[in-house]
C-alpha cells in the first residue's frame, strides 16, 4: 500500500506541490526566525567577549534594580580607584575607562548620523598603554592620543565617506564639537554591529566630553602570573568602594548579554507566533486539499477495497501520502528559512531595528523543531481526509458519482463548533480580564482562546456559506466589473505588443517597409481603444481578438459561479476559513491601532497646552538637558519644562518616576482628583504626584508617606502633594512624579524625555524659525508644534503596524494558495460539467469570469467571517488594556475587504485560465 500512495501521489504532482506549499511557507517562517535571531545572539555574544577579553576581572557601577533597557545606567566611581587597584599585589595590568550610549556623530550636513533608536557608542582609549584589553581594532590610521581627534567606526567611514585626516562632528553632552579623525576601527571580528556607530577618544577628553571628570566606568584588571582568579576576585573586593562590583571578565560578558537575551527571546516568540499561524492556516489548506482527493478518488479506494485492502492499509496510504509532503515541504521550507531569515532581517531594517550579526547560525535544533512541526502539523491535518477515506464501500467501485453519506459529525457537527467557539471566547475573556494572571500565562490562554475560537467559526462555517455567498455574490460582480474597467487596459497593452507589434517574435513594423510600417503602431492603437471601449460597454470584459457573443447571458454565468460556492459548504467553508484567519488578525492589528492613536491623541489634546514640545529626532530617545537650557535664553521664550525619566521601586514594586521642572503647570493640564495645577510648582524637595490607580493600589492621599528606593543604592523619604486622573491614552508622567531638582541630585547623568515651550506670539513661522535656530548646536533636537507632535509619536505605532501587516500577510498568502488548491481540485471534479457548459454556448471567456467570480465569493465570505472577529477580539483586547480606546478605522477595514476580493481574482488565475482551455470533446469524455 505504501508503493500504491507514493505512486498515486507521483501521478497528482500538481496536487501534491499545491499542497507542499503550504507547508513550506510555514516551516520556512519557523526556521527563518531560528535562523535569524540564533545569527543576531552570535553576533551580541562575539561582541560582549570581545569586550573583555584578556580580562581576568572587570570591576564595573552596580545598580539596585533595572536595566539598560528602560534606562537605567551603571553609575560611574572615582578614578582614585585605579590606583588602588594596581597597587593589589595580585594585580598585573589595570586600565580604566569611560563609555557612553549617546555619543552622537553628526554628518556634514549638521544632520545626526544615526539608523532608528540603534545606540550611538562613544568609548575611550588609552594610546599609550597596554591594548591587551581594546575590543576594537584599526582599519586606518592611529588612536586619538589628545583634545579634537576622534576614531570612528568602519561602517560610518564607509557609508559617509570619512577619512582619515577629515572632520566630524560629535554631539554628547553639550553643544555639537568638531573633532579631526586620526582612525577607523571595527569591532573585533563581528562583520556588523547594526546600526549602532561609535566614537573613540583618549580617556581625558572622554571623561570630560562624557561630563564624568575625575570618573570611570570600569576597570579591567589582568592577574599577575601564577595568580588565580578566585585569589585575584576576592583581593580587589577588599578596596571597593559603595556601588561597585567586581566579576570574572566571563561573568561580566554574560551580564552584559542577559538584558539582550530577554529582548531576542521576546523577538524570537514574536517571529514564532506568525509561523504557527502561518502553519495552523496550512493545516486548513491540507485538511481542504485532501478531502477533496479523497472524494474524487472514491472510485480507486473502492477498487483497492475490492481488490483485498483492509480499511487500515487505505487509512495508511493516505497518511502516507500526508507524510511524504509533509516531509518533503519542511525540509525544502527548512533551506528556504535561511533566505527568509535574510528577509525579515531586512524588513526589520527598514523599521528601523538594525542589529549586530555574525556569520549565519544554522543551529541543530532550528532544523529539529523546524521539521518536527512542519511533519507533526501536516500528520495531524491528514488523519480526518484519511479516516474518511476508510468509509468508502468496495460496491462504490461500479457506480458512478458515488457520494459519501454523512458522518456522525456531520449531525453533531454544529454543536460541537458552538462548543468549542464558546470556550475559545471563555478563554479570551479570562485571558483578557482575569486578575493576578502573570504576563506569560495570560498569552497562552489569550492564544489558546483565539486558536478555538478561530476552530469553532471554521466548523460552523460551513452552515453560513449559503446565506452569506448569496449577500456577497452581487459585490463581487461589482468588484469584478469595476477591476475590469481598471485592469484590462493595461492587459490590452501587453495584448497589442504580442500579436499586433511582435507577432510571432519579430516586430511587424520590421518586416513592412515605409509608411505602412510608421502608420501600424498608432492605427492599431487607435483600433485597439475603440474595442476596448465598446467591450467595456457591453460586457465590460474584453479579450483579443475581441469573441463572438456568446449563447449564455453574463447574469447566469454570475448566478452558475455562486451556485458553485454554496454546491459543497464544507469545502469552501473550508477554503474561506484560511483567509479568514489571515483577515481577522489583520483587522484585529488595525482596529487595535486605531484605538491606541485614538486614545493617543485624545491624551494630547488633553494634556497639551503648550506651544511647542522639544524632543529627539525620533521621538523617544532621552536629549540632553542643555538643548532645553539654551531655548531658555531666547528673550521670548516664557516657559521650557523639561520632564524626566528614571526607574524607582516602592512597595514591594518597581515602577517608572518622572520629574518635573518649574513651569510645568503651564504646558501640561491635569484632571485632578486631589491637588490642583499649582501642586506641580511647590513639590519642593519631598513632594510628589501620583495617579489615581497607583494611590487606588496603595491607599495613598495627600500627605501620605512613600519611600521609594532608586536604582543607585539611595532612599528618597517623599510625600504626596497631589493624585491626577490620567486621560485613557496615558500621561507624559510616571507612577510617582517629583521635582527635577530631586531628582537630578538622585539619579546620575539625568537627560529629558520630552520638554514643553511656550513663546510669546505662541505657534507662528517664525517663532518656530527662532527655536530651531537656538538648536542648531543640538542636532539631535528636535522642535515641534502640537500637531508634529501627534504625528512623530505616531510614527513608531505606524512602523509597528506595517511591520505586523507583513508578517500576517504570509498566512493570507497561504490561503490564497488554499483557495487556488480548491479551484484547481474543483477543475478536476468538473471536468466534464465545464465540457458540457461549453457544448451549450459558454465561450471561454464567461468560462474565466465563472472562475474568477466563484474565488472572488470565497475570498469575501472569508472576509465576511474574519473581519467581525478581528474587530471582536480588538474590542475584546481594548477592554482589558483600559487605556485604549475602541475605534473602527473604517477605510482601513474597505481596503481590507477590497484586497481580500483582488486576492482572491489572483488565486483565481491559473484555475481560470487552466479551466478556459480545456478541449470540449475530451472534457465530455472525462471520467
Amino acid at each position: 500500500m505504501i508503493r500504491v500512495a507514493l505512486k498515486g501521489m507521483l501521478g497528482r504532482k500538481l496536487r501534491a506541490v499545491l499542497t507542499a506549499i503550504a507547508i513550506v511557507l510555514g516551516v520556512a517562517m519557523v526556521s527563518g526566525t531560528y535562523v535569524l535571531t540564533d545569527t543576531i545572539q552570535k553576533g551580541f555574544d562575539t561582541i560582549f567577549t570581545v569586550s573583555y577579553k584578556n580580562a581576568d576581572a572587570v570591576i564595573t557601577g552596580k545598580t539596585s534594580f533595572g536595566s539598560d533597557q528602560n534606562g537605567t545606567i551603571a553609575p560611574s566611581f572615582p578614578e582614585p580607584l585605579l590606583a588602588k587597584v594596581r597597587s593589589l599585589p595580585t594585580v598585573g595590568v589595570a586600565l580604566g575607562d569611560v563609555q557612553s550610549q549617546q555619543t552622537r556623530l553628526v554628518g556634514r550636513d549638521g544632520k545626526v548620523i544615526s539608523v532608528g533608536g540603534a545606540p550611538n557608542l562613544g568609548f575611550s582609549v588609552n594610546p599609550d598603554s597596554d591594548q591587551r584589553f581594546n575590543p576594537l581594532t584599526l582599519v586606518s590610521g592611529g588612536w586619538p592620543s589628545g583634545p579634537g581627534e576622534i576614531a570612528i567606526d568602519a561602517a560610518t567611514a564607509k557609508k559617509k565617506h570619512y577619512r582619515v585626516g577629515e572632520s566630524i562632528g560629535v554631539q554628547a553632552t553639550g553643544p555639537v564639537q568638531q573633532f579631526r579623525i586620526t582612525g577607523v576601527a571595527k569591532f573585533g571580528s563581528v562583520s556588523s554591529i547594526g546600526g549602532a556607530t561609535f566614537a573613540i577618544f583618549d580617556l581625558p577628553v572622554a571623561q570630560r566630553l562624557f561630563s564624568k571628570a575625575g570618573q570611570l566606568d570600569s576597570i579591567r584588571i589582568a592577574a599577575k602570573a601564577g595568580v588565580s582568579q578566585d585569589r585575584l576576585l576576592a583581593s580587589v573586593r577588599h578596596v571597593l568602594p559603595h556601588n561597585t562590583q567586581v566579576r570574572s571578565g566571563t561573568s561580566q560578558a554574560k551580564q552584559d548579554a542577559s538584558d539582550v537575551n530577554d529582548f531576542l527571546s521576546i523577538l524570537q516568540k514574536f517571529l514564532l507566533a506568525f509561523g504557527l499561524v502561518a502553519l495552523f492556516v496550512g493545516a486548513f489548506v491540507i485538511v481542504n486539499t485532501l478531502s477533496i482527493t479523497v472524494a474524487q478518488r472514491t472510485r480507486e479506494f473502492a477498487t483497492l477495497r475490492t481488490l483485498g485492502a483492509t480499511r487500515r492499509q487505505v487509512l495508511g496510504s493516505v497518511v502516507v501520502e500526508g507524510l511524504v509532503v509533509g516531509a518533503l515541504a519542511s525540509v525544502i521550507g527548512l533551506f528556504l528559512g535561511l533566505g527568509l531569515a535574510k528577509g525579515l532581517n531586512a524588513l526589520f531594517v527598514v523599521a528601523g531595528i538594525d542589529l549586530p550579526k555574525s556569520g549565519t547560525v544554522f543551529a541543530p535544533r532550528t532544523i529539529v523543531f523546524s521539521l518536527a512541526i512542519g511533519i507533526l502539523v501536516t500528520l495531524v491535518a491528514s488523519i480526518w481526509p484519511a479516516r474518511r477515506a476508510t468509509k468508502v464501500p468496495p460496491v462504490a467501485a461500479v457506480r458512478e458519482g458515488f457520494v459519501l453519506p454523512p458522518g456522525w459529525f456531520a449531525r453533531y457537527g454544529p454543536f460541537v463548533a458552538v462548543a468549542v467557539g464558546a470556550v475559545g471566547v471563555a478563554g479570551l475573556v479570562y485571558g483578557a480580564f482575569g486578575h493576578g494572571i502573570k504576563t506569560g500565562p495570560r498569552l497562552g490562554i489569550l492564544g489558546v482562546g483565539v486558536v478555538l475560537l478561530f476552530l469553532g467559526v471554521a466548523l460552523v462555517a460551513s452552515r453560513v456559506v449559503r446565506p452569506v455567498s448569496v449577500g456577497v455574490s452581487p459585490l463581487a460582480t461589482i468588484a469584478i466589473v469595476v477591476l475590469s474597467i481598471v485592469v484590462y487596459p493595461v492587459a490590452l497593452t501587453y495584448w497589442f505588443a504580442r500579436y499586433a507589434f511582435f507577432g510571432r517574435g519579430e516586430p511587424v513594423a520590421l518586416r513592412l517597409a515605409g509608411l505602412v510600417g510608421s502608420l501600424l503602431v498608432p492605427v492599431t492603437t487607435l483600433l485597439a481603444l475603440l474595442m476596448w471601449l465598446r467591450a467595456s460597454v457591453t460586457r465590460f470584459e474584453p479579450e483579443w481578438p475581441v469573441p463572438l457573443p456568446s449563447v449564455l447571458p453574463d447574469r447566469n454565468v454570475n448566478q452558475l459561479a455562486e451556485r458553485n460556492a454554496r454546491r459543497n459548504p464544507q469545502r469552501t467553508a473550508a477554503a474561506a476559513a484560511a483567509l479568514m484567519i489571515g483577515l481577522a488578525l489583520v483587522t484585529f492589528v488595525a482596529v487595535l491601532a486605531a484605538g491606541l492613536k485614538s486614545s493617543f491623541e485624545g491624551a494630547v489634546n488633553d494634556l497639551f497646552h503648550a506651544d511647542y514640545a522639544l524632543t529627539s529626532q525620533n521621538g523617544f530617545t532621552p536629549t540632553e538637558t542643555a538643548s532645553a537650557d539654551a531655548l531658555r535664553k531666547l528673550p521670548g521664550v516664557t516657559t521650557v519644562a523639561g520632564v524626566r525619566a528614571g526607574q524607582g521601586k516602592a512597595f514591594g514594586d518597581e515602577f517608572p518616576v518622572t520629574a518635573v521642572d518649574p513651569g510645568i503647570s503651564r504646558t501640561i493640564i491635569l484632571d485632578w482628583k486631589e491637588g490642583s495645577q499649582a501642586t506641580l510648582e511647590r513639590l519642593g524637595r519631598r513632594g510628589a504626584v501620583v495617579d489615581d490607580g497607583f494611590a487606588n493600589d496603595h491607599d495613598l492621599h495627600v500627605e501620605s508617606p512613600v519611600r521609594m528606593q532608586t536604582p543607585y543604592g539611595r532612599t528618597i523619604d517623599l510625600r504626596i502633594a497631589g493624585i491626577f486622573d490620567p486621560p485613557k491614552g496615558g500621561s507624559p508622567f510616571g507612577k510617582i512624579t517629583t521635582s527635577s531638582k530631586t531628582f537630578d541630585a538622585y539619579y546620575p547623568q539625568p537627560k529629558n524625555v520630552f520638554a514643553f515651550v511656550n513663546i510669546r506670539g505662541g505657534e507662528t513661522d517664525a517663532n518656530t524659525a527662532e527655536l530651531k535656530n537656538a538648536l542648531k548646536s543640538f542636532p539631535d533636537a528636535k522642535i515641534q508644534t502640537e500637531g508634529q507632535f501627534k504625528k512623530n509619536q505616531e510614527r513608531g505605532i505606524n512602523v509597528l503596524l506595517n511591520l505586523l501587516f507583513v508578517l500576517l500577510g504570509l498566512s493570507i498568502v497561504i490561503s490564497l494558495f488554499g483557495i487556488v488548491n480548491t479551484l484547481v481540485l474543483t477543475v478536476y471534479e468538473r471536468t466534464r460539467e465545464l465540457g458540457m457548459l461549453r457544448a451549450v454556448g459558454m465561450d471561454r471567456r464567461q468560462l474565466r469570469r465563472m472562475i474568477r467570480q466563484e474565488a472572488a465569493v470565497t475570498a469575501l465570505i472569508g472576509a465576511a467571517l474574519g473581519i467581525p472577529i478581528g474587530i471582536f477580539l480588538a474590542l475584546l483586547i481594548g477592554r482589558a488594556i483600559e487605556f485604549v480606546a475602541f475605534a473602527v478605522p473604517y477605510v482601513t477595514l474597505g481596503v481590507f475587504v477590497v484586497a481580500a476580493i483582488v486576492a482572491g481574482l489572483i488565486a483565481a488565475i491559473y484555475p481560470a485560465r487552466r479551466a478556459a482551455r480545456l478541449n470540449v470533446l475530451e472534457a465530455l469524455q472525462y471520467e
